[in-house]
């Protein structure tokens, strides 16, 4: 008789211990969490910004530059900064400001060199009044040195005509531009 209790009872023991093995590995709590999900690949873009505003000023206070954008995506891999619709005007510490804009933008490692894509679109206003405007579809752009070239075909429209070239540098601290080739003008005397 007491083997026939011993049996049942063995087998009762070993039910309840799977039975508290399954509870603990399989709780009511696991079913709650959300699984976590293993990614090989991780987004490159480390940070955004809507509507950025950057305003660097020069050593004797003066405004050197203002700088808009709708979006700012940072590249962590490549620190490199992708603007959408940038938009700069360039003071250098004068009140004539060059206003360039374009519909997208790759800013390099601490700014050293910016290529504005698509639409680019330079423009100035000289003391008399006269505009400068100057289009292209790329251009890159040193700011620290005040440069900018492309060797894309640009148009330049000032006050006494158009021209047209195929690549240009412009040395915008001295506001001479050097038109590398197939230049064709078309001016008005006074």
């Amino acid at each position: 008789m007491l083997s026939k209790i011993r049996l049942p009872a063995i087998l009762l023991l070993i039910a309840l211990l799977l039975a508290a093995a399954g509870y603990w590995n399989i709780r009511p709590e696991s079913f709650m969490q959300q699984p976590r999900t293993t990614s090989t690949e991780e987004s490159p873009i480390d940070f955004y910004v809507i509507n950025p505003r950057t305003v660097q000023y020069q050593p004797d206070g003066r405004r050197n530059y203002e700088l808009t954008a709708e979006r700012m995506e940072h590249i962590k891999a490549s620190d490199i900064s992708l603007l959408t619709r940038p938009d700069l005007r360039s003071y250098r510490g004068t009140e004539l400001p060059w206003h360039i804009t374009s519909e997208r933008g790759e800013v390099g490692p601490q700014g050293e060199e910016v290529e504005l894509i698509d639409s680019v679109r330079i423009e100035r206003t000289d003391a008399e009044g006269r505009p400068t405007i100057i289009t292209t579809t790329r251009m890159t752009v040193l700011p620290e040195k005040d440069y900018a070239e492309t060797r894309q075909p640009v148009r330049i429209v000032a006050a006494n005509g158009v021209t047209t070239a195929t690549g240009m540098k412009a040395y915008l601290n001295e506001g001479r531009m050097l038109l590398l080739s197939n230049v064709r003008g078309q001016h008005e005397l006074r």
